[in-house]
């Protein structure tokens, strides 16, 4: 599980990565990449919170409740193996595509490398 600090919750946040961030496409999942968190004047804590966050989204499109849970699940214990990778102001979103759905986890493993290489630049 993600520490509360390393997640995005609001839809604001995932907006700004989504739109602004690298986006790397996978057959299983988008990744989306900024790797500098812009500064957000909402009267909220005036230290940003340090560190890397990530965040989820898993349409309908991928499945039933129970099937995108599970989805989550996978792809949140991922993420937390891959967050040493990021820079500590940078945002990810992961996006699953339909066929994570039937995905094992080495593909979905797989795809998250590769995903994060090709948007961090890395061979």
């Amino acid at each position: 599980m993600l520490p509360a600090q390393a997640r995005l919750r609001r839809r604001p946040e995932f907006t700004v990565v989504v739109r602004s961030g690298r986006r790397a496409g996978r057959p299983t999942m988008v990744v989306h990449y900024l790797p500098e968190r812009p500064v957000v004047l909402d009267g909220g804590p005036s230290d940003p919170p340090s560190g890397p966050r990530a965040g989820f989204v898993v349409g309908k499109t991928v499945g039933n409740s129970v099937c995108r849970h599970r989805v989550t699940r996978q792809l949140r214990h991922l993420v937390r193996e891959e967050l040493h990778r990021l820079p500590a102001m940078a945002d990810l979103v992961v996006r699953a595509r339909p066929e994570a759905a039937g995905a094992d986890i080495g593909t979905l493993r797989r795809d998250l490398t590769r995903g994060l290489d090709r948007v961090l630049d890395r061979p």
